[in-house]
């Protein structure tokens, strides 16, 4: 993908209506947790040399969601001034990513999670060589996904598995041997729909 390509589907994907999700989108039995959803980021980064999103796996170590697959982020920090600030500085702390290199282009709508946050994607393009550098004890691997390949909407998948004694509903992308599911392939399906 040619990058003046790349910029013009992101920006018009960008300026479309979008809709908040949630992990209850498809499991409308399931009640939403109730209170203030605590804040937070992820970037959704856009390789312009490459045209690939990148992806982290979470550390096996970590308490919650440990290996799953995610997007650069986490919640915001009191020091953080806004939620952009937060996605910035979530990506330099996991993943050795220089602010600098980071061209924001806006946020997508946020998306619930069951465990009560709202994650808020901040949608951006990384220029130049970049070299990752994970933190060991957040993330075990960072890769990347062809942008067309999150965006082709005919790569995703429904599927479930028992939770708290019901079925639970959730979206799949997966891509080689990496199995991307639940909020992060919904916030990944979001977009795609949008740029669809």
């Amino acid at each position: 993908m040619a990058v003046p390509d790349l910029h013009h589907r992101l920006a018009k994907a960008l300026s479309r209506t979008g809709h908040a999700s949630s992990d209850f989108d498809l499991n409308h039995d399931i009640a939403a947790p109730q209170g203030q959803l605590t804040p937070a980021a992820v970037l959704f980064a856009v390789h312009e040399a490459t045209g690939q999103v990148i992806l982290t796996k979470r550390s096996a170590r970590l308490k919650h969601h440990p290996g799953q697959i995610a997007l650069p982020g986490g919640k915001q920090d009191p020091s953080d001034a806004s939620l952009i600030d937060a996605a910035l500085r979530e990506a330099r702390e996991e993943i050795g990513l220089p602010s600098d290199m980071v061209d924001v282009l806006g946020m997508l709508p946020p998306h619930q999670t069951v465990t009560g946050y709202q994650i808020t994607p901040v949608l951006a393009v990384l220029r130049g060589a970049f070299h990752p550098e994970p933190e060991a004890g957040e993330v075990s691997e960072v890769f990347e996904v062809p942008f067309d390949h999150l965006t082709n909407l005919s790569n995703y998948q429904i599927e479930g598995r028992r939770w708290q004694g019901r079925k639970r509903l959730y979206y799949t992308v997966p891509y080689g041997p990496y199995y991307i599911w639940g909020a992060t392939a919904r916030i990944l399906r979001a977009f795609a729909e949008r740029v669809a």
